[in-house]
């Protein structure tokens, strides 16, 4: 089983390097990493360039934005299992995608989420949120449910069946794109209770209270396109409880 591995960057040189060494420390032995760069204007392609590998390949052009970055690694990607790992993230193991793998043994298995942990930028040993995840059940993502998408894993036949991200939501294409598979087309999912991947604080949605504003509104927007019918008091509550379990928890 090949595993495509699509990171996405732009301009990403102050960290890429850590996901570099978590995608080449991997036992997994057959992987594909996508490095799909916008052009950048740092030194993120010398970087990666100094991390050559035979099973990696790097795309350097100008994108329209982190979705259609996103949605060009999947038409490139030749692995029969794909998923995404951010240019400022890391994989928490060696193991990490052995573990994926081993869930989609199951032929049936559609796609696979685990755990994340948020770390400080500059410390990534020291844990801001820790996102222990739940299993998926039908009418989750109505009270501001999701999985961390850096762990969501599926295989290519997923994107033949629900599509790939819709480019017109700006901010919360990756929410859309989950709600979409495990809402609307109910493909067969696993949760992995496994700490998977660390993700530095900072990103685009929580870099404001605006942005965070303008995510949810978005998600709000795809909960009504799909027919999900919202309750704004459930998905309002759903979301700062979930929320605040994650300042609270932390891994063992």
């Amino acid at each position: 089983m090949k595993i495509s591995v699509i990171t996405v960057c732009f301009n990403s040189a102050s960290h890429i390097v850590d996901a570099l060494h978590s995608v080449d420390a991997q036992t997994w032995p057959d992987i594909e990493h996508l490095v799909i760069d916008g052009g950048s204007l740092d030194d993120t392609l010398r970087i990666v360039q100094q991390h050559a590998r035979a099973w990696r390949r790097v795309i350097s052009e100008p994108d329209g934005g982190i979705y259609d970055a996103m949605n060009k690694g999947i038409r490139l990607a030749t692995g029969d299992v794909i998923g995404f790992l951010n240019a400022d993230d890391f994989y928490t193991s060696p193991e990490s995608l052995t573990k994926i793998a081993d869930a989609f043994v199951e032929p049936s298995l559609d796609t696979c989420y685990g755990d994340l942990c948020y770390v400080e930028p500059d410390r990534p040993s020291s844990v801001v949120r820790y996102w222990r995840s739940t299993p998926f059940m039908p009418g989750l993502f109505l009270r501001g449910w999701c999985p961390p998408h850096p762990t969501f894993y599926v295989r290519r036949r997923v994107f033949e069946l629900c599509g790939v991200f819709d480019e017109s939501y700006r901010i919360a294409s990756d929410v859309e794109f989950m709600m979409r598979v495990l809402e609307v087309h109910r493909v067969r999912v696993r949760y992995l209770p496994e700490l998977l991947v660390k993700m530095r604080t900072g990103g685009v949605t929580n870099r404001s209270w605006r942005n965070i504003v303008r995510q949810n509104r978005e998600i709000w927007q795809a909960l009504e396109r799909h027919g999900l019918r919202p309750s704004l008091g459930a998905f309002i509550g759903g979301k700062l409880w979930s929320r605040g379990k994650q300042f609270m928890i932390r891994p063992t």
